[in-house]
């Protein structure tokens, strides 16, 4: 159990986290302030931030517990961005930068029509809602099971202090607030790999030496199939998700956005691609190790063990020395809540750009009111669903959720590489094939054609190919 000492630990970082909300709200002028930082965001501090954005506790929990039950074949998978950057920096960057544009799906208006440009706005911001929630339910639910922390009170707290920062200091006050919880985020696994190792006789040596021995460190899987998790499935789902998600998510190509210079934007996914290789590694490794050391201290897992999801957060309590502990419980915080900032500004930013100043406000919005409003709408809308997962018990949600949402965002990416890449595609071709793009994959999902990794890769390649091919029967403008 956490002691005195870990509380306060875990205060202190509550408290920093509110002092750059409020230290950045005094900077916060005007709509291009809150949604943009005023273009005065360094390429290192934004290509962190895109980093810390992609991570969520799904990842700090998920992967220690994905490799502790298996081994290391979804390590690729992770890596792949690295081969996705040079795609990112020399076909999307440009696009948005040149443009000026606030949101990614300004962009799909001037390309093709508004009704293109609202169905990607509105398909993100329910996606981010739905994201936020589930961002808030798990690491809650683990740190109840494991500590016995109320969840509804975890959901709370964590879900308010993040919608207080960034409802105050705008995009700045979240980057910023990224940077430092990588920082807690990646130096608290080093630490615990340090106990680890250091707690094994033999040390990493012995770690190796276990792992090999009962087969954790396979990373390869050459057979021709798509339903497992082989080398073609990571490659494949991970290259277009990849594409999918820095090319097309709102909540990373904001980040593009905010630097100073096109050239900045280019250095900041780089910074990103690099830090996810090492990153990677270490979270990999991290549920390996943490494989040896029970298998050594099978007494260590008791009855009150429930699941491997757990067993980060497990150590993390039954292990680590005081203060350490609420080092680590701070970095499971962390990873929540640069997701949950990232999730709730750029929603916000969605939804006032591509919907409010269309139907609700002709004029350009000049305040900063309106804008904060709806960063705590969504975010308290976020909230509501986590609170709606515990009501109802669904802890098997991530999973479906991620499939349909998936699903729909590969759908999109479609529709913005049909944009980049051909002169045909038109607003009536995209249209048609994004609805039977979403057909198929209704259809990939409940018979399981591919494995769960490459349903963006299907509803990226559907939503390309078929609407290629209507947008071959109407030569309409792309307005």
């Amino acid at each position: 159990m956490l002691n005195f000492f870990d509380y306060v630990i875990i205060l202190i970082y509550f408290l920093i986290l509110s002092f750059i909300g409020f230290y950045f709200s005094k900077r916060q002028k005007s709509i291009d302030d809150y949604f943009k930082g005023g273009g005065r965001i360094p390429s290192w501090a934004a290509g962190i931030s895109i980093f810390g954005t992609a991570l969520s506790p799904i990842t700090f929990l998920a992967i220690p517990a994905k490799t502790y039950s298996t081994d290391w074949l979804y390590f690729i998978f992770n890596i792949t961005i690295f081969l996705v950057a040079p795609i990112i920096i020399y076909l999307f960057i440009p696009f948005y930068r040149n443009l000026n544009i606030t949101t990614a799906y300004e962009y799909l208006e001037k390309r093709f029509n508004v009704q293109i440009r609202l169905i990607g706005s509105i398909c993100f911001i329910i996606y981010q809602i739905g994201r936020i929630g589930i961002v808030l339910f798990l690491p809650s639910l683990a740190l109840n099971l494991i500590i016995g922390i109320d969840i509804y009170f975890c959901i709370s707290i964590i879900g308010i202090i993040s919608l207080v920062y960034t409802l105050i200091g705008g995009i700045e006050a979240v980057i910023w607030t990224d940077v430092m919880q990588v920082i807690i985020l990646l130096g608290g696994v080093i630490i615990s790999i340090f106990v680890i190792i250091t707690s094994i006789d033999g040390g990493i040596t012995k770690i190796i030496e276990i792992a090999n021995l009962n087969g954790k460190f396979k990373t390869f899987d050459f057979s021709f199939s798509l339903n497992q998790p082989t080398i073609w499935v990571m490659l494949i789902g991970g290259i277009f998700t990849n594409i999918t998600t820095y090319g097309t998510d709102q909540t990373i190509v904001q980040r593009y956005l905010v630097t100073k210079t096109k050239d900045d934007a280019k250095k900041s996914i780089w910074i990103n691609a690099i830090t996810s290789i090492p990153a990677s590694f270490i979270f990999f490794f991290i549920g390996t190790a943490l494989y040896v050391f029970f298998k050594l201290n099978p007494k260590e897992l008791n009855e009150n063990f429930i699941s491997n999801d757990a067993i980060f957060p497990w150590y993390i309590i039954t292990q680590l020395p005081e203060g350490i502990s609420g080092l680590l419980i701070a970095a499971i915080l962390a990873a929540a809540m640069s997701s949950l900032s990232s999730s709730m500004n750029s929603a916000s930013s969605s939804y006032i750009n591509d919907i409010h100043k269309r139907f609700f406000q002709k004029k350009i919005i000049k305040s900063l009111r309106t804008s904060r409003q709806s960063t705590f709408i969504i975010g308290l809308m976020g909230i509501s669903f986590a609170f709606f997962l515990m009501s109802n018990d669904l802890k098997s949600l991530w999973d479906e959720f991620n499939k349909i949402l998936g699903l729909i965002i590969g759908g999109l990416g479609g529709v913005f590489l049909l944009g980049v890449l051909t002169k045909k595609a038109n607003s009536f071709g995209v249209l048609l094939g994004l609805i039977f793009s979403f057909v198929i994959q209704f259809f990939v999902v409940k018979y399981e054609v591919t494995h769960l990794l490459m349903y963006t890769a299907t509803g990226v390649l559907s939503s390309f190919i078929l609407g290629y091919f209507f947008s071959l029967f109407r030569f309409s403008k792309s307005k």
